[in-house]
């Protein structure tokens, strides 16, 4: 017999569990739409989980939490402009090298706060949505910044196909050339870019440290900025199929939590890997298409922009 409550708490822990993958992958998303690859997502949401954590214990003000997290993700995220818009350095080796300098910078700057946790930001009730039977309870326990990721999705792929900002956006990562040919700053729309990705970065990762565990602990990201970016080639650059990406993430995640409650006989280091497991499985099943990856991925992602007179 399925137990109902069961259901719906493990409904409620994967909706929370995805939303950091969502803000931290929708970010991704607009930089690679740019050209850019910035594999330092897990650094950022580091600087963005501890940045968060002390305004959100020190203020008790939430929104400034999420409001500093974004600044500091944004903050890191500009060094990576820097670096591979105006030094030409290496994408790949300059995300890498952001997540290391972001590991690091949390690990030192939490040093206060390591351990310390604090009241998380609660749950609101949306009207109507409660009252449905038997899924009501659940819109009684999400806190509205699962709506927040939501809503910046929906935003983001309306901004992507109907406005003037998304059709530059995509014209400069698809051809970078031809796009600072018509006049458009290449430079200016992958450093707007980037800059957005590491805000986003870094709400995801305030929203760790200030929701889903309102504590701080050294690395408590876990790979998930990892997560976010192959989510992105998971979603083949879709917004709407990043959230769908997530979900999935969430719900194996979750689910591994509560393999023993409903049943399951499996080892609990099994049921760790499971997310990780699905998430490579997902990546391998995809990659088997290249003619689509090719074909949805941006034609500049990763090339370098040398402007010419």
């Amino acid at each position: 017999m399925i137990d109902t409550a069961l259901v719906l708490a493990i409904l409620v822990s994967a909706l929370r569990t995805a939303t950091p993958l969502i803000f931290a992958a929708l970010g991704e998303l607009v930089v690679e739409k740019s050209g850019c690859v910035n594999l330092g997502v897990e650094g950022m949401m580091l600087v963005g989980a501890v940045a968060g954590f002390a305004i959100g214990l020190t203020t008790g003000n939430f929104a400034l939490a999420f409001l500093v997290g974004a600044l500091a993700g944004a903050a890191l995220s500009l060094v990576y402009g820097v670096l591979v818009l105006f030094l030409m350095v290496n994408q790949y080796a300059a995300g890498l090298a952001l997540t290391i300098l972001g590991g690091g910078a949390s690990a030192f700057w939490g040093q206060r706060w390591q351990g310390q946790n604090m009241r998380g930001l609660q749950p609101v009730e949306m009207p109507g949505l409660s009252q449905l039977p038997v899924v009501g309870s659940v819109f009684t326990r999400l806190d509205i910044m699962v709506y927040v990721a939501l809503a910046a999705a929906a935003l983001i792929a309306w901004a992507l196909l109907r406005t003037r900002l998304g059709l530059v956006l995509r014209a400069v990562g698809e051809n970078h050339d031809s796009a600072h040919a018509l006049g458009f700053s290449v430079i200016r729309v992958r450093f707007a870019a980037i800059a957005f990705g590491g805000a986003m970065a870094g709400i995801g990762g305030a929203y760790l440290s200030c929701v889903i565990t309102p504590l701080w602990i050294e690395g408590m990201t876990a790979g998930r900025g990892w997560i976010a970016v192959a989510l992105v080639v998971f979603a083949t650059w879709k917004p709407g199929r990043v959230v769908l990406g997530a979900w999935l993430f969430g719900l194996v995640s979750v689910m591994q939590i509560h393999g023993q409650g409903l049943g399951l006989a499996v080892p609990s280091h099994i049921l760790a890997m499971l997310p990780y497991l699905v998430t490579i499985l997902v990546l391998v099943l995809i990659s088997r298409d290249a003619t689509r990856i090719r074909l949805a991925a941006p034609g500049s992602l990763g090339k370098a922009f040398r402007p010419t007179a």
